[in-house]
């Protein structure tokens, strides 16, 4: 588990992809992913998790400054993870400990689906991000609720036609990739794992009745 507080931002190494098969057809496979990250690694081990972009990862193996990973070919289907190449920035957070602080909210590193940047309003000390979301995920959103973006707890500052909208402060403009991102940019999402459970709930109810 996770709290959407994003202790680094690393950067992408090395990416290798599954060759093709023996008769030139792509196979549907994993990637090893090699990540820049020292903050992370400090009492890291192999078997550990780190959620990279808000995707929860198991370090294979690391030397204290960077760490290898295994991704599946659904995580790199389903997240914006089958995008990435070296040179790229990553939001990395460490699991929490049982004796940690839940600053954020419950970030489980499994991501719900993927969203796009359609806009983004320059303030003075702060920025507004809206974000187009998939169908299926904008019973999960409400006003003030949570949401994790690229693996950053963010709260909901207001619902759109196409998604949300998360006002970001300084703090997370400068020390997260949302700093970054700029209209277009595809971003990991997921919502509150007790707005899906609610509507877990209700839909069992709803079938059963």
């Amino acid at each position: 588990m996770f709290t959407g507080i994003i202790e680094e931002v690393g950067t992408v190494l090395a990416v290798e992809h599954e060759q093709p098969g023996d008769e030139g057809e792509t196979v549907v496979g994993s990637a090893r992913m090699t990540i820049e990250g020292p903050g992370v690694l400090v009492d890291a081990r192999p078997g550990c998790s780190i959620a990279v972009g808000g995707v929860c990862l198991t370090v294979v193996e690391h030397d204290g400054e960077r760490f290898t990973a295994d991704v599946m070919g659904e995580t790199l289907r389903w997240t914006t993870l089958g995008g990435l190449a070296p040179g790229d920035p990553v939001n990395l957070e460490r699991a929490l400990r049982a004796d940690g602080r839940l600053d954020g909210h419950v970030v489980q590193g499994h991501v719900d689906g993927v969203g796009e940047v359609v806009a983004r309003t320059v303030h003075e000390r702060w920025e507004v991000l809206e974000v187009s979301v998939p169908e299926e995920l904008r019973p999960h959103l409400v006003r003030k609720g949570s949401v994790a973006v690229d693996g950053t707890s963010l709260t909901v500052s207001g619902l759109t036609d196409a998604g949300f909208e998360v006002s970001l402060i300084p703090t997370t403009l400068a020390e997260t990739t949302l700093g970054r991102r700029a209209v277009g940019d595809r971003v990991n999402l997921e919502t509150d794992v007790l707005a899906k459970y609610v509507a877990g709930l209700l839909g069992d109810r709803q079938a059963a009745s």
